[in-house]
């Protein structure tokens, strides 16, 4: 009973990651960049429900209110930032969002505070029972499995079979050959940005629901996102859902079993593995080819 429940928190933990994990594919699939701001952006935008929530407003409308917060913050990033930064050096757009993850830190700070605050849970928070037995599955859990399902879903419609989604992964391989084929390069890269901007936002409030929130809530699921993202590959929206639940359940078992103390150490094991066996990820579709 116990592995069963603790596979099933893996499971609830791992979707988290996962949602968390797609924002980091939509952006890399869209611009070619890691945003490591994504997660301080996340938790503007979920500070932004709250602060709604708290003044009486029902909590879907705040809910919707974050995601179009995040649209907003997405694109203005781009667009004032992101944008006058020189992209021939790869690095410079990275090295970037790590600033902003320090600025938006912050700021958030001085305009929300640093104390812990309670988010409230769109469902219920207790397992599902079977005659006297308790799971370890909340009404919450299954609307974060079945929500990021969807947005997963969504996002390979959107790459795969969308003429918007052809332009968007053209502007992001090769801007000056996309300009030639008609390709408005700056206004897809906007929207490239503010869509994961509300992919992650989506994370953000999935991850806060029913838990307490401060600026640096999201902090650690920077690094097992990232972790699953790669593991799955990060052009493969379905590999980041896999790689997130491959993350979610390793982690619980290692947590259950040997301790969380050895959580991060797995987490870089895990991370040293793809890396050396698989560098491209579990799901990658590209192929090596010899000159």
């Amino acid at each position: 009973m116990q592995l069963i429940n603790t596979i099933l928190g893996g499971l609830s933990l791992g979707m988290v990651y996962a949602a968390f994990a797609l924002a980091l594919v939509l952006i890399w699939q869209s611009t070619r960049i890691v945003n490591f701001a994504q997660a301080p952006m996340a938790m503007v935008t979920t500070f932004i429900a709250l602060t709604l929530i708290e003044s009486g407003m029902n909590y879907w409308v705040a809910f919707v209110a974050a995601l179009v917060a995040g649209f907003v913050l997405g694109a203005l990033v781009e667009r004032l930032i992101i944008r006058y930064v020189d992209h021939d050096n790869h690095i410079n757009p990275v090295i970037l969002t790590l600033g902003l993850f320090i600025v938006l830190h912050a700021v958030a700070a001085v305009i929300f505070g640093s104390n812990f605050q309670s988010f409230p849970a769109p469902f219920g928070l207790t397992g599902f029972s079977v005659g006297d037995t308790t799971f370890n599955l909340t009404p919450t859990s299954v609307f974060t499995i079945l929500i990021v399902i969807a947005v997963m879903a969504l996002l390979r419609l959107l790459f795969l079979k969308t003429d918007l989604g052809l332009t968007m992964r053209a502007a992001a391989f090769n801007q000056e050959v996309a300009r030639i084929l008609g390709v408005r390069v700056n206004r897809t890269l906007t929207l490239g940005w503010a869509l994961a901007s509300v992919v992650g936002s989506l994370s953000g409030l999935l991850i806060a629901a029913g838990g307490l929130v401060h600026p640096s809530y999201m902090d650690g699921v920077v690094v097992y996102g990232f972790v699953a993202a790669v593991l799955g590959g990060l052009d493969s929206p379905a590999g980041a859902v896999v790689g997130g639940l491959l993350m979610g359940v390793t982690l619980s078992l290692v947590s259950g079993y040997l301790g969380s103390g050895l959580v991060p150490l797995a987490a870089l094991i895990v991370l040293v593995v793809v890396l050396l066996v698989r560098p491209g990820g579990l799901f990658s579709t590209s192929t090596e080819r010899t000159v």
